[in-house]
């Protein structure tokens, strides 16, 4: 119990905000200075600790040690799970915890990426193939973005009443998805209907619903203005409309970026100032350094720095920072939690459900019984790289696809490995035996596909000149050489995919049996994709963003338009279309009803449908809705999902599903952003993929249809 004489900061029974306060009239102007950049220092007298901000969790705590790695985020979202997403995101914050009070208790202080404020996730939209940071996010689509990330927000921010289990951040707002090269000097130039269509639902949903902690702001400018120090996207958008209460955090050097490559301030002090008034709260830099300098000209005042200080602070109390730790119910969590046998199966069944089936020609998997013999060759089969994806964490419990296989293989199967060929380098040695002993084998597990030396953020993919981004789509010419030999000796071959983002085939899908895109799937990669491959599980992944034939069908990179863009502009055939995923088994829709037909302007529309088992094996399916408008006078989306839902039904069994479409799923985005409802004809389709001719032709489920009114 605080005592009489106990100061307001300390009190645990006091709101927040009034702590908070308190604690800054305590503060000197240099304290407060102090606390102002992501390495706040330790203020003794007050008890007021170091600490760092800067953590990473975006697919399990990162670059802090042993942790538990979960698949990376893109082939989380292809799970179309908010369930799984919302315990990875609960585990993620566990281990955090964990860590962060062992290196409490042993220094009184942490390092970075030893917090509990953790920059994730990446919420932008994977609008373009060639991004190397595509990898970090939920895919195309702002809806599976919105709810995904919330998912993974309410995961990690956890539900008790006072405090946070840890702070999670929106990232990068907004606009933000490539050149990595251009991304300090770039200016993404959006029309009002996009920018509020595509770029910012999903912001808006974690900041109003998920109540996410923290956002920070992108490096580029979006329509002239420096994303850290934007009027639109910071004042009138973010703590306007959204009444976004949590803190602001530059991404780490775009502060210097605004007076050094944007070119909208002179100098560093006026750069602070800039971003100070417009809400950026706390730098990842050295700018906000010159923060005294800007007060001493006269650009800020001390209020200003009250302001922003009281949010961070804020942060730090609802993590329980200034309480004794018998009372913050996450300071028990025992280290034992790290990498548990628990968090394995979650790292385990995330790998399975995030796998995506292809092409399965002649039904060649799941490798039959009566397989005798098998060839593991590529370069992606004994890499540890590809699992790991980027902003990793590093486990005592990874298994390669090679390892993950032999596991797995059952007795009787006789199998060879050899690497076959690098990744992106020819061979040296024009003689290999492989060929011919592929053409003997009953079948060959071919690991291709790119890995994170390949596509990543700016500085960490090696094997690029363009800062991690892609240039091609295509696999590298090495790969399909390989592949085109391969077949020509004979093979079977089973395609087995890694990647952060689309692969265009062109002629290699014609060559192979089947194809199964794995992404970077975490320390349990290579066991799940042995027993999708043997049949222990079946694949019930769905792809998060459409892979195109070819860049000839993709606008140019530096095009922040939307036309022709993701599912729901482009009208070019693409080679796997958004939402496509094959099963072991067979499922079909039938029974769709609605409510009602015509609907009154507000009224939410009730739909029911049946999804049945109509195959031999228990499978997981997800079930997705779009809607068309058919009548807009103005562009819209060719179609936009509008809810979904992943249902595990054994064979024979049917589910019936129901689902309450809001307004705001019909609504349109006007030419000058906002958002209304328009009297017309609608069309609502259910399925297993978008709505796609392409898709059909692949093997998804035949989709229902049917139109509505609204008056």
């Amino acid at each position: 119990m605080p005592s009489k004489d106990t100061p307001k900061y300390l009190n645990p029974d006091l709101p927040v905000n009034e702590r908070v306060q308190d604690l800054l009239t305590r503060m000197t102007l240099d304290e407060k200075l102090s606390q102002m950049t992501y390495v706040a220092r330790a203020i003794p007298h007050l008890g007021v600790p170091a600490y760092n901000f800067w953590s990473e969790g975006l697919h399990g705590v990162a670059r802090n040690g042993r942790a538990t790695v979960f698949p990376q985020a893109i082939g989380l979202a292809a799970s179309w799970d908010r369930a799984l997403i919302k315990k990875i995101g609960n585990a993620i914050a566990d281990e955090g915890r964990a860590k962060f009070h062992e290196v409490m208790r042993k220094r009184g202080a942490s390092a970075q990426y030893q917090g509990l404020t953790f920059w994730s996730p990446n919420i932008n939209i994977f609008r373009d193939p060639r991004w190397g940071r595509g990898q970090e996010t939920w895919g195309e689509d702002p809806y599976l973005t919105g709810e995904l990330g919330s998912a993974f927000v309410q995961g990690l921010q956890g539900d008790h009443p006072r405090y946070l289990k840890a702070a999670a951040c929106a990232k990068h707002y907004a606009v933000h998805s490539g050149p990595e090269k251009d991304r300090h000097g770039f200016n993404a130039v959006v029309s009002p209907r996009d920018l509020n269509d595509t770029y910012l639902p999903a912001f808006r949903k974690l900041v109003r619903e998920a109540k996410v902690e923290a956002v920070m702001g992108a490096y580029n400018r979006t329509n002239g203005e420096a994303c850290n120090a934007s009027k639109l996207l910071l004042e009138e958008k973010l703590r306007g409309e959204w009444g976004f209460e949590g803190h602001v955090v530059s991404d780490c050097g775009a502060l210097g970026d605004i007076h050094r490559h944007h070119k909208l301030t002179a100098d560093a002090v006026e750069s602070a100032a800039l971003a100070l008034k417009r809400g950026c709260d706390i730098e990842c830099g050295q700018v906000y350094d010159h923060l005294s300098e800007a007060l001493e000209r006269g650009l800020i005042t001390e209020a200003d720095i009250d302001r922003s200080l009281a949010r961070t602070l804020a942060t730090r109390f609802k993590l329980g920072m200034f309480d004794p730790d018998e009372m913050v119910p996450f300071a028990k969590i025992p280290m034992s939690v790290v990498n548990s046998p628990e968090h394995q199966q979650l790292a385990y069944d995330a790998a399975v459900k995030s796998i995506v089936l292809l092409k399965n020609k002649d039904g060649i998997l799941p490798i039959p019984e009566t397989a005798k013999t098998m060839l593991v060759t590529g370069p992606s089969a004994a890499s540890l790289d590809v699992l790991l994806g980027n902003y990793y964490g590093i486990s005592d419990s990874m298994s390669t696809l090679l390892e993950g296989i032999i596991a797995r293989l059952p007795e009787g199967i006789g199998v060879e490995y050899r690497p076959g060929c690098l990744l992106t380098y020819p061979n040296q040695n024009s003689a290999d035996w492989v060929f011919h002993m592929a053409g003997m084998m009953d079948v060959t597990v071919c690991c291709m596909g790119t890995s994170p030396y390949m596509e990543g953020e700016e500085g960490d993919a090696i094997l690029t000149t363009t800062n991690g981004d892609r240039t091609e789509i295509s696999l590298p010419a090495v790969q399909v050489e390989y592949i085109k030999r391969l077949a020509q000796s004979g093979a079977r071959i089973v395609l087995v995919l890694t990647g952060g983002s689309p692969i265009a085939l062109g002629e290699v899908e014609d060559l192979v049996d089947a194809v199964v895109f794995v992404w970077y799937p975490g320390q349990a990669g290579g066991l799940a994709v042995a027993d999708v491959l043997f049949g222990n599980a079946n694949p019930g992944g769905k792809l998060p963003l459409t892979f195109p034939k070819s860049l000839s069908d993709v606008p140019p990179f530096e095009d922040y338009n939307m036309q022709g863009r993701t599912y729901r502009y482009s009208t070019a055939e693409p080679l796997y279309p958004f939402g496509f995923g094959l099963s072991y088994t067979r499922f079909a829709y039938s029974g769709l009803k609605l409510a009602q037909t015509s609907l009154s302007a507000g009224e939410a529309l009730e739909i029911e449908f049946t999804v049945t088992n109509t195959g031999e094996r228990a499978g997981e399916e997800v079930a997705q809705v779009y809607i068309s408008d058919l009548e807009s006078s103005v562009p819209v989306p060719i179609s936009k999902l509008v809810d979904f839902q992943r249902v595990a039904l054994d064979a024979g069994e049917s589910r019936t599903l129901r689902f309450k479409l809001l307004p705001e799923s019909l609504m349109l985005v006007g030419e000058d952003g906002k958002e209304y409802l328009e009297a017309g004809n609608f069309r609502l389709v259910v399925g297993g993929c978008s709505p796609s001719a392409r898709g059909l032709a692949l093997g998804a489920p035949q989709p229902l249809v049917a139109e509505f009114s609204v008056a």
